[in-house]
């Protein structure tokens, strides 16, 4: 190709590539491909600058969130489907699996920041106010949102608690399994918890994010665990079941499974454990379940749920996004 063609070639790609501002809001695709363009054409003289302004421009970074109670960001309504939703900053995919008499509904969630995974409580921390999943997911802009270990139902207040980097409590329950979020967006688990883990974890210089005395651990370090048939919460019964785990750096899968219905018998927590190993969890942990459990998506319910069922609790866990603005719906 001789070197006017091949300028006429370049100068189309340009016009293509500049152009699709217009058409797709995709700012990682816009980068990569500006790059390129660039390489093959520097803008030396500035002129496709000049010309194409906004699509020349880098993107900017986004911003992590606070850490802190305040919601996340807005995101674009336009960007829910069926099938999840997908930003600059997250990208979710829902999936129902109808196998064995049990329905799974699995979210998998990957975000760029570790404060995209966040945590809110119905009033003030360690208070006994509680509120619906729903309507806190729709406060705090939540693109999706579970239940957790229902904060104030524990009359004894025999746990280790940290909400958003605020310790709530720091009583220890050597009966009860611990769940901790740090500050990389990683999950830990601790079986049986003791002060002495916890603070060996400190030592090692990660900082707790959040902090769940909930259980049971369902996978721990790529391993699935057994259950101790006497835990807690009816572990050898099948019921509505809630989990979370991480599949890798900023991965995660939101785990409902339904229960009590004729579509859905439930599962053990046995059987819950064997599911998220199923799914690439080097580590999981249960969340409250029952009636408790709770998945809300862009205000709904990815469940057979309605808001006339739906139970008031005291904390959530949610993602959101960076890419939008600041504010509410």
């Amino acid at each position: 190709m001789n070197r006017t063609a091949r300028l006429v070639c370049l100068l189309l790609a340009a016009v293509v590539v500049l152009s699709l501002p217009l058409l797709v809001p995709s700012g990682a695709l816009l980068d990569e491909e500006r790059n390129r363009l660039l390489e093959e054409m520097p803008d030396e003289s500035g002129w496709l600058t000049r010309l194409f302004p906004a699509a020349m421009a880098e993107s900017p970074a986004l911003a992590p969130l606070p850490l802190d109670f305040s919601p996340g960001r807005v995101a674009d309504a336009q960007a829910f489907t069926e099938a999840g939703y997908t930003d600059d900053s997250i990208t979710l995919t829902l999936e129902t699996i109808d196998r064995d008499n049990v329905v799974w509904r699995v979210a998998r969630v990957t975000v760029s920041d570790p404060s995209q995974l966040r945590t809110a409580t119905a009033g003030k921390p360690g208070s006994n106010k509680l509120a619906l999943i729903s309507s806190m997911a729709h406060k705090n802009n939540a693109i999706i949102a579970i239940n957790a270990n229902y904060l104030s139902n524990d009359p004894v207040k025999t746990s280790f608690e940290y909400r958003m980097g605020e310790k709530i409590r720091a009583k220890y329950n050597s009966k009860k399994d611990l769940l901790i979020t740090d500050e990389l967006g990683d999950l830990h688990v601790f079986v049986k918890s003791q002060k002495e883990e916890v603070e060996a974890f400190e030592a090692t210089g990660r900082n707790i994010i959040n902090a769940f005395t909930f259980g049971p651990a369902l996978v721990k370090d790529g391993q699935v665990l057994t259950i101790d048939a006497e835990y807690g919460y009816n572990p050898m019964g099948r019921e509505p079941r809630m989990a979370i785990g991480q599949t890798g750096k900023l991965s995660y899968v939101l785990v409902l499974a339904e229960g009590r219905t004729k579509d859905s018998q439930g599962v053990t927590h046995q059987e819950l454990a064997d599911f998220m190993l199923s799914l690439g969890c080097t580590q999981a942990f249960n969340f409250d379940g029952g009636n408790s459990a709770t998945m809300v998506y862009n205000g709904g319910y990815y469940q057979q749920k309605s808001r006339n069922n739906e139970r008031a609790q005291s904390d959530m866990l949610y993602f959101a996004t960076l890419a939008g603005p600041e504010g509410t719906p």
